[in-house]
């Protein structure tokens, strides 16, 4: 096997090689030319993939290096929070000795004390303008900065708070939330780095100082307590700590108190939309006509309930927000047609406005759930196939799916004029591109 095969496939990225060449018997601490481990390459091109692959087949984080660091601590420095989870490896806290969890602690607290730009032009030594960018660090957002050939990412607060809940050290919920808040973005990595946290310290003591912030004069703790509470009810726990009652419950009662900031109550009902709490539709209806379209878009979500059949208030509710002026509330009513169609030719017409809609994106929308709904006139397959040559492939996608449920006569050009529909310019398990493969295969294999 040779070391340089693998130094290759890390260097350009391509994660399934090096997983092959690590079944094959590959070293996962293989050296660089630069005479580094080859996850090193890996954490300072941020390839996470490859990272995993690495640390999957047997790399060590740990390894001490010339320069007196490791691959993971290397990854402290690069401020990626996700890097740094890929390379903590298995059971860090109890693999890593008390002095390397001190180490590692106080490496991203110093980063972020002096601050990522500041500490980057220290090591580097340069005077000239640092080029900063928002990207994408698996999930979240985080200002990557670089600077003399030199690239950091300035997650640092995010990283340490990872770290001090990996090492079970309990941050006080006050300071979590002023982290939090100082990032002022729910995509951030700071402001997820601390919901995850408080999400998962569940608690009588740590539901009452998180929930104690709706309270906040200032919306932003307001929004991030929203958000733990989302984490509470999509990440469920033991019948012992969940907390899906209380915090419908919280969740109604602060409706109920009222919500002065539209993009917080938005939150608020999109997060009680997926809790079971019995009054979802009186609520939903309540704000059907709230002046502001981030709150009326979260209405539809409310006026859903399971497999129950839609009220006639819901009904009339959700047909009034299919004409509202707003193209998002628009394009969530029509989900709630396409999901709740009663075979009525009042909801078939709006569904159909709506695949008509003058706004691309509200047409894309609808598409999506028109094509698997019950509804098979005349009107809503003709819609669907006006789409069919409209749009990006995952648009074009919908209408072409729904015409093949349908069995359109139409289906045949259609589905021809997508092209080739292979990886990776598709997803193999995508239901949609299933279902044409099926249909091709069928097509092409009468049965004698």
């Amino acid at each position: 096997m040779s070391d340089s095969a693998l130094v290759e496939a890390v260097r350009g990225g391509r994660e399934e090689a090096v997983r092959a060449l690590l079944a094959s018997g590959a070293d996962p601490d293989t050296l660089t030319e630069d005479g580094l481990p080859v996850l090193c390459a890996a954490v300072a091109a941020y390839d996470l993939g490859v990272a995993r692959a690495l640390i999957e087949g047997g790399a060590d984080p740990d390894v001490a290096l010339p320069d007196g660091t490791t691959p993971l601590l290397r990854a402290v420095d690069a401020g990626s929070p996700a890097m740094v989870e890929a390379a903590l490896g298995r059971d860090p806290g109890l693999r890593l000795p008390a002095p390397v969890r001190e180490s590692l602690l106080g490496r991203a607290r110093a980063w972020h004390e002096r601050g990522a730009e500041a500490e980057l032009r220290r090591r580097t030594g340069a005077l000239n303008p640092v080029r900063a960018e928002v990207v994408e660090d698996e999930y979240d957002h985080v200002t990557q900065l670089s600077l003399a050939g030199h690239t950091v990412r300035a997650g640092h607060l995010a990283i340490l708070t990872g770290l001090e809940w990996t090492f079970r050290i309990l941050t006080p919920v006050d300071e979590l939330v002023a982290r939090a808040v100082s990032a002022g973005d729910p995509d951030d990595v700071t402001w997820t780095a601390a919901r995850r946290v408080l999400g998962e310290r569940r608690s009588r003591q740590t539901w009452s100082a998180v929930t104690a912030y709706r309270h906040d004069p200032d919306p932003l703790p307001r929004r991030f307590v929203v958000d733990v509470l989302r984490w509470y009810v999509f990440s469920q726990g033991s019948r012992r700590n969940s907390y899906d009652k209380e915090a419908a419950e919280l969740l109604t009662a602060w409706v109920a108190e009222g919500e002065d900031d539209p993009e917080v109550l938005a939150a608020v009902l999109d997060v009680l939309s997926d809790t079971e709490h019995g009054e979802l539709e009186d609520i939903g209806l309540g704000h059907a006509d709230h002046p502001a379209a981030v709150v009326r878009a979260r209405v539809p979500a409310l006026l859903l309930d399971g497999g129950a059949a839609a009220s006639p208030a819901a009904r009339v509710a959700s047909l009034a927000l299919a004409r509202d002026a707003d193209p998002t509330v628009r394009a969530q009513a029509g989900w709630w047609l396409a999901v709740a169609h009663d075979g009525s030719t009042e909801v078939s017409a709006a569904l159909v406005a709506l695949l008509r809609d003058p706004d691309p994106q509200v047409r894309a929308f609808v598409a999506e759930y028109a094509a698997p709904c019950p509804d098979r006139t005349p009107a809503v397959a003709d819609a669907l196939a006006d789409l069919v040559y409209e749009g990006e492939l995952n648009s074009r996608l919908n209408a072409v799916h729904g015409l093949l449920l349908r069995d359109d006569p139409r289906t045949d050009e259609a589905v021809e004029s997508l092209g080739p529909l292979t990886v990776p310019r598709v997803s193999e398990h995508d239901h949609r591109v299933s279902a044409i493969w099926s249909w091709r295969w069928k097509r092409d294999h009468p049965e004698p």
